[in-house]
């Protein structure tokens, strides 16, 4: 059996984290890398309404993945806890009724997409130029709802184990498949925009099928049995009041976009739309490696919670956030100094280009600030503190972003430029209220001293 879990409990904090969260940055990077290059060959072979058929269709591929997020990190907080006590059964126990939920899920929004297709993609604000780009790519993107899901959640699994690499690799593998089949898909065989949606369904598959062989192997400490499927309410409950934050991170940014396509449109029309697509899958690219840090920080601070260990977890916050941090500011300056550039890598329509780069130096001028509030969050759901892990798990997109967008336009006739105002003052209060309720859980827990005082503790 595999025993590198146990150094979350006994390993230096700083390699620790290093080890965990830079397979997972990597794997993020990349992901976010393949959602620039995704938009670049949309933009490039499609135009710019096959760009805005894809920001319409990615709210609810997010939505789907935020329920995999949930269980994912809902029965990953769990078991993380468990091996900490030392009870590796009750560890198989929770991952297979983790399986089995998310097998039931994938099958259900699949037949809800199929089904329901053209009145849920004019919910989330398909226009009528927009719909029929957007229908040939969600009726695709629907079939692949049976297995995604499985690989979103599943990969939090690997984490919990001390196992980033792998749960890397699973990634990488299935971004390189999507990658190679979106150029072959769109440029050589000329299948626009269907191509898009069938080179995104095959790569998650291929991600897939290399988890379920992890799984099947001697690599896995988690060896789920099929009467670990069965499904037992003493599981289900912890895991959804856990689960319910990522739940609220992922799909918070979801619901908020049918939001903001809606708003955008009225204010900005297809162009706006297209505008906003093209940043939002800029600020996943820079947004990615922080949740690495993320999920590096999380089975360290579940761990060691379930093993009596506060002095590690709050050496590993000290050190989680100083590196989002780092991060946050090298890569905004980057994209504040050339946003030009950077937006001319989707497209040659110099209305869009000239919108385009106007928007996205105000939107990310405050987000370097974004890893404390993600961070904050991964250290309530490793914690178990569902309540405080929801609040900030919807804090950005729901409680804040939400009602800017519909109060700053209407203020001295802002108009399109309150809703690209509306992310960096949602950035700030994000960042200010993520670290008030974090020092009050600290303080609650009898950690607030070891995290902002006495020098040497927690070094190990």
């Amino acid at each position: 059996m595999n025993r590198r879990h146990t150094d979350l409990g006994h390993a230096n904090i700083n390699r620790l984290l290093l080890q965990l969260s830079l397979p997972s940055m990597l794997a993020m990077f990349a992901n976010a890398i393949y959602n620039i290059v995704d938009t670049i060959f949309v933009g490039r072979g499609v135009g710019p309404l096959g760009i805005g058929a894809v920001a319409i269709v990615l709210p609810i591929m997010a939505i789907v993945s935020s329920f995999a997020h949930l269980v994912g990190i809902g029965t990953g907080t769990l078991m993380s806890r468990e091996l900490g006590a030392g009870r590796g059964e009750k560890v198989n126990q929770i991952a297979g009724n983790g399986m089995g939920m998310i097998l039931l899920l994938g099958f259900f929004f699949a037949a809800i997409g199929e089904l329901f297709t053209d009145p849920i993609l004019k919910a989330f604000g398909a226009t009528d130029g927009i719909l029929p780009y957007a229908r040939d790519f969600a009726r695709i993107i629907f079939i692949g709802m049976i297995w995604f899901p499985f690989s979103v959640s599943t990969s939090n699994y690997l984490r919990v184990e001390g196992n980033a690499r792998d749960a890397m690799n699973a990634m990488l593998l299935g971004i390189g498949v999507n990658t190679l089949l979106d150029y072959l898909f769109i440029f050589p065989l000329d299948m626009g925009i269907k191509g898009a949606g069938l080179a995104t369904i095959l790569g998650k598959f291929t991600t897939l099928v290399y988890l379920w062989h992890y799984f099947a192997s001697k690599k896995s400490i988690i060896q789920v049995k099929l009467h670990h499927l069965r499904l037992k309410k003493h599981i289900l409950k912890p895991t959804f009041s856990v689960g319910l934050s990522g739940f609220g991170h992922r799909s918070s940014s979801s619901l908020a976009n049918v939001a903001l396509n809606h708003t955008l449109g009225f204010y900005g029309g297809d162009m706006a739309i297209a505008v906003f697509g093209i940043i939002y899958k800029t600020t996943l690219f820079l947004g990615m490696p922080l949740f690495g840090i993320n999920q590096g920080m999380q089975p360290i601070v579940g761990y060691n919670y379930g093993a009596g260990k506060p002095e590690r977890i709050t050496r590993t916050i000290r050190l989680g956030f100083a590196y989002s941090l780092v991060y946050g500011v090298l890569a905004i300056s980057l994209f504040e100094l050339f946003p030009g550039k950077i937006f001319s890598l989707f497209t040659d329509d110099t209305r869009l280009l000239a919108e385009g780069t106007h928007a996205m130096k105000i939107i990310l001028s405050m987000m370097w600030l974004l890893g404390i509030s993600l961070s904050t969050t991964g250290i309530h759901q490793a914690m178990g503190k569902s309540g405080s892990a929801f609040v900030l798990s919807i804090l950005r997109w729901v409680l804040l972003i939400v009602p800017l967008i519909f109060i700053l336009p209407r203020i001295g006739g802002l108009g399109l430029e309150g809703i690209w105002l509306s992310f960096p003052i949602a950035d700030a209060l994000a960042a200010i209220t993520a670290l008030v309720i974090l020092r009050r859980t600290l303080k609650n827990s009898g950690m607030i001293k070891r995290l902002y005082g006495r020098k040497g503790e927690g070094y190990s």
